[in-house]
């Protein structure tokens, strides 16, 4: 894109960014909290872009102006300098104008939400369900690492440990945009505990990362939704198996069901289990928008159905191979053990590439 083309795009966007500050303080805005949210994440987007546009014009005047003084000025030190200064301002060029191609790609609407992540045991019997629960303590240490906050909902233990399935939900800053790319079958390749011949067998888990749905984003009518109550199971005081903490909802014209059984009190369960059955019920969109996108371009991020082998894990030899990117790593231990950013970035890079190819910036 040359650069009169693409200033003229950041101006029109500076003046946006102008015009959504101003709405965002207007009283009849603040009372409609609807359009209020919605602004306020135009505002932040449209931020970023100013000050990237700010940026990029004062890199293109400096230039402007080395230039002129290479053409003017006769003192050799000073055509010197100058010249040096549109040498180091040409390297930052295109530095900017990547990342600002990057700021004018339309963002998932979706990224800056919390999340919902499933784990579920897949192929693999009691091995699967303890590699679930390994996968399981892999998220809870990344989001210490991250400071975001993972809270179960519901989960059902596996005979010999582990978790069959666990569900749990993420908030934090930006969390859905990085734990978006984790969605997908996760293989793990070990010698059993259970095994006397000492073979290697493969296991499965299923991770499915959803967005959580904001209040605004689902009118969820109750009249639409059966809730029953039963004791909580597991560990949990007192309470479990005496009081009717626990809830299940279903959503009748879509048959979804949800539980919640991580809290005490039955209005704590319950306000989890409104959340994630909006949650659920946004996402049965959001998998129209995944499969639009898959059908425009390649993307890296799945709904997490058991197709999409994503990641495997191999003890014998202490690697952990990402299979969209055919990226491997030999630390086995560290990953399990939260350090997972590596390959979150390498998927995002090559996710924006993909989005830049696909775009007309």
């Amino acid at each position: 894109m040359a650069h009169n083309s693409l200033l003229e795009k950041l101006e029109t966007l500076r003046l946006k960014f102008e015009e959504v500050e101003q709405q965002i303080t207007d009283p009849a805005v603040i009372a409609d909290q609807k359009r209020y949210v919605q602004l306020n994440k135009e505002y932040k987007e449209l931020q970023l872009i100013t000050k990237a546009y700010k940026e990029y014009k004062n890199i293109l005047n400096n230039i402007s102006g080395a230039k002129q003084i290479l053409d003017e000025e006769n003192d050799e030190e000073l055509r010197d300098m100058a010249k040096m200064e549109v040498d180091e301002l040409q390297e930052q060029l295109p530095i900017i104008e990547e990342k600002i191609k990057l700021l004018l790609i339309p963002k998932d609407p979706q990224d800056d939400k919390n999340a919902i992540l499933e784990i579920r045991a897949g192929t693999g019997g009691d091995e699967a369900s303890l590699f679930a629960g390994e996968i399981y303590r892999m998220y809870v240490k990344y989001c210490e690492q991250k400071n975001w906050k993972i809270s179960t909902t519901s989960y059902t233990e596996g005979t010999q440990g582990g978790y069959k399935e666990i569900i749990a939900t993420v908030t934090g800053e930006g969390v859905y945009g990085i734990l978006k790319y984790e969605s997908g079958v996760h293989r793990v390749q070990r010698v059993p505990q259970t095994e006397t011949q000492g073979r290697v067998h493969t296991s499965a888990a299923t991770v499915a990362v959803l967005p959580e749905a904001d209040e605004f984003d689902v009118d969820l009518n109750m009249n639409d939704v059966r809730k029953d109550t039963y004791c909580s199971s597991g560990p949990g005081g007192q309470s479990v198996n005496t009081t009717y903490s626990a809830i299940r909802l279903t959503h009748i014209p879509t048959g979804i069901i949800v539980t919640c059984q991580d809290e005490k009190s039955q209005l704590k369960n319950l306000d989890k289990a409104i959340k994630e059955l909006r949650s659920r019920l946004y996402n049965l969109e959001y998998e129209k928008y995944i499969n639009e996108i898959s059908s425009q371009r390649k993307t890296l991020v799945s709904t997490g159905d058991r197709s999409a082998k994503i990641r495997t894990y191999n003890y014998p030899q202490g690697r952990v191979t990402d299979h969209r990117i055919n990226f491997t790593l030999y630390n086995l231990p560290a990953i399990l053990d939260g350090d997972i950013q590596e390959f979150i970035d390498k998927l995002i890079v090559e996710e924006n590439a993909e989005r830049l190819k696909a775009s007309d910036i």
